[in-house]
Parts: structure tokens; sequence; C-alpha cells
């Protein structure tokens, strides 16, 4: 490098740092942000995916294995494909965007009331995501016994449409569907709050000009202008579903009262990492698991984004 290049990078960092030392007042601002996202995300991403290519077993310092742990996830583990990965799968589809589209028709319908009425519907929807451990000791275990006084069975047998209990919650057949309808009723969270805001929020004018336009009907005016409108809001919502429906493992243990669950009928990936993590300390393998399910969760958020992201979001 010549004296004048030299002297022309020594001018941009000067002037590089200057630039940075003119915005000092805005990284104090930012850097509590940074360092939790450093210290609670960022760290414990990178571990993760570094431990993911070793054996370790907690005791011992780990070694590297390179892909081995994921080409036993991929091709080896019976559990994972078979169980595990489908039930993962099939459980996303069905709570995602069920809670999703059941968040969305609730605020609508709540945003028609009076201010006062609306305010005690919101509380009574949001309040089981509050309560959802409690209410699985109070509510669900009670309904979904497998006896005759469980509450489901007693009334299904009272009106002639079964002839002995069905066992919800330990049969596999009906295990995954339990934890479908406990997971979709305690799904009105922050998801189901920002959407009713989103709605709130939509400017009134909007529908006025709507009906001068030609809109004739409320399905129109929901399609046309209200979910354009509130597109920052169902975003956030959907991400808040796909996030919270990858991290929900342990329903099926507390429904059953088994881990793993009969026949691995509810074993869904964060079942399968607490297994390899919490019981048999194999931090490498779970930690591998761990990656796979963070890719499927991005990918998830990417088409969620596709959906409702502007090009500033994306």
């Amino acid at each position: 490098m010549g004296k004048r290049q030299k002297a022309d990078f020594g001018t941009r960092m000067n002037t590089f740092f200057k630039l940075i030392w003119s915005y000092r007042l805005s990284y104090l601002f930012i850097a509590p942000f940074v360092l939790c996202f450093t210290a609670f995300i960022f760290v414990p991403v990178l571990l993760a995916v570094l431990l993911s290519f070793t054996y370790f077993n907690a005791l011992q310092p780990p070694h590297l294995v390179g892909w081995q742990n994921y080409l036993y996830l991929l091709s080896q583990d019976l559990i994972f494909l078979k169980n595990a990965l489908p039930n993962t799968i099939k459980f996303v589809l069905l709570v995602g965007p069920g809670g999703y589209i059941a968040s969305f028709i609730l605020a609508w319908l709540i945003s028609q009331l009076p201010n006062y009425t609306r305010t005690l519907y919101a509380l009574i929807m949001y309040s089981p995501s509050l309560v959802a451990g409690a209410a699985m000791t109070a509510v669900w275990v009670p309904l979904l016994m497998g006896d005759r006084i469980g509450y489901i069975n007693s009334l299904l047998l009272n009106i002639g449409l079964i002839d002995k209990p069905i066992l919800w919650v330990t049969d596999p057949k009906f295990l995954m569907g339990s934890m479908v309808a406990v997971t979709l009723w305690s799904s009105m969270g922050v998801g189901f709050l920002a959407q009713l805001a989103g709605v709130l929020n939509v400017n009134k004018e909007l529908y006025e000009a709507g009906r001068i336009d030609g809109i004739k009907s409320r399905l129109q005016e929901i399609w046309f202008i209200t979910i354009p409108s509130m597109k920052p809001q169902m975003l956030f919502s959907a991400v808040m579903a796909i996030v919270g429906t990858f991290k929900a493992g342990e329903i099926g243990q507390q429904l059953s009262g088994t881990f793993p669950t009969p026949q691995y009928s509810g074993h869904v990936l964060m079942s399968h990492i607490q297994d390899y993590g919490e019981i048999r300390f194999e931090m490498g393998y779970a930690s591998a698991i761990s990656v796979f399910l963070l890719v499927m969760m991005y990918i998830a958020n990417k088409l969620g984004h596709k959906l409702f992201g502007s090009r500033g979001d994306e």
C-alpha cells in the first residue's frame, strides 16, 4: 500500500470514527437492548450451533464430532422421524393457523361491541393465556379424565353418544386432538391483543370511502380495508403464533401425566430436546435438535413476512 493510499485510508477511518462519536448519545439508548440481545439470544444461539457439532454429556469437555449429530437426526433417529417431526408439523398446522384465524375473528367481533363490553370480553378471552398452567389442573384435567366422572365422558354417556368412557389423554388416537384443543383455548395471548388494537385503529374514513367506491358487505370491508390496514399487527401476531406453537412441548406430558407420552403420540420437537438434554444429558445432540427447530421457526417466520410484511419489513 502506497503512502497516498495509506493517507486516504487514514482519512476515511478518521471520518468514520468521528461519525460514530457524533452519535454517541444514541448508542446509550440502544445499549440495554444490545446487551440483552447479546447475552440472552445471540450468545445462546451461537453456543447451541457450536455444541451441535460436538458430543457433550455435561460432565466431560465436549469433543468435536462434525456432522454426525445431524446425520443421525435425519437418517437414524426413528423417534424423531416417525413421531417428533410429524407430530410437530401436525400440531403447528392445526394450532398455528387455527389460533391465528380465531384470534382475528374474535378481535373483529369484540371490536364491534361498546367500549365497556369490549374491555370485558377482551379480558375474558385473554385470561386463559395468563392462567394456562393453573387452568390445566383446575379445568382440563377434570374435563378430560378417562373415567365416567370426567366431565366430557359423563356428558357424552348421559346423552347416549358413547357406550364407554374415552381415554382422552392416554389413548394415542385422542391425545393429539386434546393437545390441540387445550392449546387453542389458551392461544388468545399478546397476538390477540395486537390484532384487537389493529382492528380498532383502522381509520373509519376508509370504510366510508369504501362504501362510496362500491363495497357493500362487512366481508368486503374486512378483506379490502381492515386486513390491509392492520398488516403490522397481523405480522406481529403471526410471529407470536409461530414462536408460541413451536415452543409448545410440555402440554402432552401435562395432560397424559407421562414422559414420554403414550406411544410417543404427543411427542414433539420440544419434547425430544427435553428428552436428550434434561434426561439423557446428551447436550450436543439436544443442541442439534434445537438448531433444527430454530431453522424451522426461521422458515415459518419468513413465510409470515411474505404474507403480511411490506417491503420495509423484509
